[in-house]
């Protein structure tokens, strides 16, 4: 199993700045990807940044140039720098890793941290 913690979310006002860390523990090999989703209020869960083992990083439209996804395989954490924060980007953000087991792709996940943007 892998466990995924949340932290750093909180109210801001628009254009303003925030950092989500996700800190992961448990059976950590053959870790493919970790990434960030999130989820508002009547809306499906959506992806929102992603980074692979070997660093390369993905992105939605929709956060391209504001949002920066990086990784410390130190610690094993993945954050989430968000940077002109808009009030559509309100949600739960939900930290994911993906495991490769023998072929078979499995996800898991945190429990979110609400992020608000209001003024």
């Amino acid at each position: 199993q892998v466990q995924l913690v949340e932290s750093g979310g909180g109210l801001v006002q628009p254009g303003g700045s925030l950092t989500l860390s996700c800190a992961a523990s448990g059976t950590m090999f053959n870790i493919v990807a970790l990434g960030w989703y999130r989820q508002a209020p009547g809306k499906e869960r959506e992806f929102v940044a992603a980074i692979t083992s070997g660093g390369s990083t993905t992105y939605a439209d929709y956060v391209k140039g504001r949002f920066t996804i990086s990784k410390s395989n130190a610690k094993i954490t993945v954050s989430l720098q968000m940077n002109s924060l808009r009030p559509e980007d309100t949600a739960v953000y939900y930290c994911n890793a993906v495991r490769d087991t023998l072929g078979t792709l499995y996800d898991f996940w945190g429990q979110g941290t609400q992020v608000t943007v209001s003024s």
